[in-house]
């Protein structure tokens, strides 16, 4: 008995829902109606990329992991019109790369927010308080409860 590997996104079924959903959306259009929303088997599919992908090792350890996860969720939704199947017949792959690359966006904009902060840190000349070089020095507590008490007096 030989067991087949069982994926988590059936490609072809993948695949012939949006080809459905295209013709929905094109009867939509012919009709003056409003675009049809994304159906859940599709949404779940996308739900599940971007699950599976977070879980990579360059993506793992992130602390606003959900947010790329929605991130490309979101991004995979406002381009599902752009996926041809005539020209590709794996829209497996096409919304993989959404989501890569939306992750990727996702940490660039986390990094930025990150340097934001440091600098403001900097900026405001606390950043001696907030450096964690000085942790676990007594010095570095002394010079607190100091300060502390000198704040005290006046």
């Amino acid at each position: 008995m030989s067991k087949t590997k069982e994926h988590y996104v059936n490609n072809k079924d993948f695949l012939h829902a949006i080809i459905v959903y295209k013709k929905k959306v094109e009867k939509a259009k012919e009709t003056g109606d409003a675009k049809p929303p994304v159906g859940e088997y599709i949404g779940g599919c996308f739900l599940k990329i971007a699950t599976h992908l977070s879980y990579k090792p360059n993506f793992v350890n992130y602390m606003f992991k959900d947010d790329m996860i929605g991130d490309g969720i979101e991004n995979c939704i406002t381009y599902i019109d752009n996926f041809d199947p005539e020209k590709s017949k794996n829209p497996f792959a096409y919304f993989t790369q959404i989501i890569y690359y939306a992750f990727l966006r996702r940490i660039q904009k986390e990094k930025k927010q990150v340097d934001i902060k440091n600098k403001m840190i900097e900026k405001s000349g606390y950043s001696e308080v907030f450096s964690g070089d000085d942790f676990g020095n007594d010095l570095y507590y002394e010079g607190i409860k100091n300060s502390l008490e000198q704040k005290m007096r006046y």
